[in-house]
């Protein structure tokens, strides 16, 4: 099957067609950004489904992980967050289950007509028994059999090296390894003192991906899990190893991205991207948060929107949902259903400033003068989720006002003087 990559080189694939007119891009610009690695469209061609690409000039994006745990298994609840997911804005899906028939429910998933990712060394490891019993012949089959279902991305935590493993040993960290598929394999180098099979066999992995043009995403399996540990080395040996895999990656025709950076403080958001960005040629970034203070558990999903937001503003593409029960339990469906929104609002307001609009967006412009007309029915169609809004303005009855201001309301106090002002000019 031919590279997206190499077709863009010479033509304008029509998937690249479809997704440059939902993104309101010139379709050439679009295949000239995929040839050089600065946009990936995750399509796995065996599950047809709408083309949706991530990366330089395109809308942020927001995926939502979803999935089972051996402490809760519940596969038809998992298909109902998927779907109240996209109900509320999801771009893509990742399907984490690690409890239950994971090839069962990995193919549940699938059938939702949308972009679709997992991290197959959680099969492999069920399947293995444990992390240091894993063979590299079993990761790469698990690696095949997504591929072959039709999963679209893959996150492969190819740069959790041994080179990163002795950063980790000579610059400790309260949290170690908080990435469960950086643990994995951190586990099996440490106890077969082999290296990691992703990376020590990485343009296999590479033949595999480009076989089924599936997207690899390069885990931050060496994340700081605590913003104390931000400052510690193994994140940043890990970063120069994607950096080389990304290289590798694009030079062999497959679409890559690069995920990170973790819990970091919010004036080291800035520095980390653009790190990342510069190590791997700009290569599409996926993160989940950052997550900028650890004091917050409950609302890690509004922590991560915080540092979600000016991660976008410095060059980040696509957000991981956190939803409110991160570190905490399984999310439940309202979890879903707020993290979702949550992220989007983060995606939205990355998205004012990589455009290049600021707060001149149409949209926003719209809401001010519905607001100012009080014109509350404009106000709810405009609101990224106007029957959220609706709820809680009607709650205190129908008014003409908010019932926080009623009869003092300055918006209508101004309005009326104003009004009559320019009917007496």
């Amino acid at each position: 099957m031919g590279s997206l990559i190499q077709a863009c080189i010479t033509s304008v694939p029509q998937e690249v067609e479809v997704a440059a007119r939902t993104e309101g891009l010139v379709p050439r610009h679009l295949a000239r950004a995929i040839a050089r690695g600065r946009v990936v469209i995750p399509g796995n061609p065996l599950r047809p489904h709408i083309p949706l690409a991530i990366g330089e000039g395109c809308r942020i994006k927001v995926n939502v992980n979803v999935g089972t745990s051996g402490e809760k298994c519940d596969p038809e609840l998992e298909m109902s967050k998927a779907e109240a997911a996209l109900a509320n804005g999801a771009d893509t899906l990742m399907d984490l289950s690690t409890g239950g028939d994971l090839p069962a429910i990995r193919r549940s998933i699938l059938s939702l007509p949308v972009t679709v990712g997992t991290v197959p060394v959680y099969e492999a490891v069920r399947r293995a028994g444990s992390a240091a019993d894993l063979e590299p012949d079993l990761l790469f089959r698990v690696i095949r059999e997504h591929c072959e279902d039709g999963v679209d991305f893959l996150t492969l935590h190819a740069g959790v090296n041994l080179l990163a493993l002795a950063a980790l040993q000579r610059d400790p960290r309260v949290m170690s390894v908080v990435s469960r598929g950086g643990a994995f394999h951190c586990a099996r180098m440490l106890q077969t003192g082999e290296e990691n099979p992703l990376y020590a066999e990485f343009d296999y992995l590479l033949e595999i991906l480009d076989e089924y043009g599936v997207v690899a995403s390069l885990g931050d399996g060496m994340r700081p899990g605590a913003v104390y540990d931000a400052p510690r080395h193994a994140k940043t040996v890990e970063y120069l190893s994607l950096g080389e895999l990304s290289r590798r990656a694009l030079t062999a025709g497959v679409q890559r991205m690069v995920e990170g950076p973790g819990h970091i403080p919010l004036d080291q958001v800035e520095h980390n991207v653009r790190m990342i960005r510069e190590l791997t040629d700009d290569a599409p970034l996926y993160l989940l948060g950052p997550l900028v203070t650890d004091l917050a558990p409950g609302y890690d999903h509004v922590v991560a929107a915080i540092g979600g937001a000016v991660a976008c503003m410095y060059g980040a593409d696509f957000l991981c949902m956190v939803s409110p029960s991160e570190h905490l339990a399984l999310p439940s469906l309202d979890d879903i259903v707020e993290g979702t929104r949550v992220a989007k609002i983060a995606a939205h307001v990355g998205d004012t400033v990589r455009r290049g609009e600021g707060h001149h967006v149409q949209r926003e412009v719209q809401m001010a003068e519905a607001r100012r007309r009080l014109d509350w029915e404009g106000q709810f169609s405009l609101a990224l989720f106007g029957e959220a809004a609706r709820r809680v303005h009607e709650r205190d009855g129908k008014t003409e006002t908010c019932s926080m201001c009623g009869d003092l309301c300055a918006v209508k106090i101004m309005r009326e003087l104003l009004d009559r002002d320019h009917e007496r000019g």
